[in-house]
Order: structure tokens, then sequence, then C-alpha cells
């Protein structure tokens, strides 16, 4: 019962309006699961892409390698002149923190391609610029995909809030303040009456006063 745990006091009156404005005011959940859908379309587009790009890479690695020798497509392939550094941001969406990923790439000499041409096939050279046209989708796709992941995070966390809100602090706020008027409503009658019974008595008093003084 909300008598034992308010005391039936215009203060606390107020604190508990102020604790149901507030409960009301705590939802965010539908905003949040429009960012979130938001999210899930970019999610599948990037994902259909990265998925094409690498279809079309791996087709043209495996036409290299068969016009080429393992040793010669192992060799090619481990000679590296470029180096990739990744700095990560964060963006706050309806105070969730979400990634968000800076790729610097830098190209040692004015080729993008780390090996030589003498014993390579042209069709490599087809792999390795589809593998590189793919990568930023990729890297796009990895920050979608983790916001993804910390937006459902946020979601079910709310999701458990608006249920306390709306099943326990609401309903107890309401019930609590339908008890504190109902007790201060009874405070404020047992007043009146009592002010009234002391008038009648201060009359009385004050007849029999004056009808002794007539005597």
């Amino acid at each position: 019962m909300a008598s034992t745990r308010v005391n039936p006091t215009r203060m606390e009156l107020t604190r508990q309006k102020k604790k149901l404005m507030s409960a009301t005011r705590g939802h965010k959940r539908d905003e949040l699961v429009r960012q979130f859908m938001d999210m899930i379309k970019e999610n599948m587009r990037l994902r259909l892409k990265v998925e094409e790009g690498l279809k079309r890479a791996n087709r043209e690695f495996a036409v290299a390698r068969a016009g080429m020798s393992e040793e010669v497509l192992n060799t090619a392939l481990m000679a590296n002149n470029k180096s990739l550094e990744i700095k990560q941001d964060y963006k706050n969406i309806m105070s969730v923190d979400i990634p968000q990923f800076c790729a610097k790439t830098e190209i040692g000499g004015r080729d993008i391609y780390s090996y030589g041409y003498a014993f390579t096939a042209g069709d490599l050279d087809d792999a390795v610029y589809s593998l590189s046209n793919v990568f930023s989708d990729m890297i796009k796709l990895a920050e979608i995909e983790k916001s993804c992941q910390l937006m459902a995070s946020e979601i079910e966390k709310t999701r458990r809030r608006v249920n306390a809100l709306e099943h326990v602090i609401i309903p107890q706020a309401l019930d609590n303040i339908k008890y504190i008027t109902m007790k201060l409503d009874e405070n404020e009658r047992s007043t009146q009456i009592r002010l009234m019974k002391v008038k009648d008595m201060m009359l009385e008093e004050a007849v029999e006063a004056r009808r002794k003084e007539d005597m």
C-alpha cells in the first residue's frame, strides 16, 4: 500500500508529481528503434556491396592463380609498399557512443602495386584493384555492424527501463499521489471541522458570558 511507503505531506506530493513527470518523459525507445532500423538498412546495403566486391576479387584472384605459379603469386602478394592507419572516434546518438573509423593509407612510391610486372599476370592487377576498391566499404561495414550491436544493446536496456516505468514506477507514483491527496483532503476536512467546533464553543462561551452579564 502507498501508506507504507510515503508520508502524506504536501512536500512529498510535490516530489511524487515531479517523479511522475520525469518518468513520463523518460521514454526514448521509439527514437532509438527508428535510428536502429536506419542503421540496419545501411548495414544490409553495405554487406551486400562488400560481399559482391569480395566475390569479384576472389574470382579475379582465381583467374590470376590459374595463369601463374603458386610461388610467384605468393611472392607477389607478400610484397608490400603500403601502410595503413585506422583511427577510432565516437559519435553520440541518443546517449549511445557509436564508433567511427577513419582509415588512412599511404603508398610508398608512385605505383599502387607493390610487385613487379615481369613475372605476374595482368589478372593479378585486376584482382588487387578490386580488393582495394572494396576495402573502404569493409571499414564502413565494420563501423555500422558495431554500431548496430551497441544500439541493440541500448534498446534492450531501454526496453527494461520502459517496462519498469510503465509497470512499476508510474503506477506507484500515481498510487502515491492518489493516497497523499486523499490524506491531505481528509486532514483539511478534519481541520475545518475542528475550527467549526472551536468557533461554536467560542460563540457559546460568548453567549453564556453575555447572559451572565445581563443577570
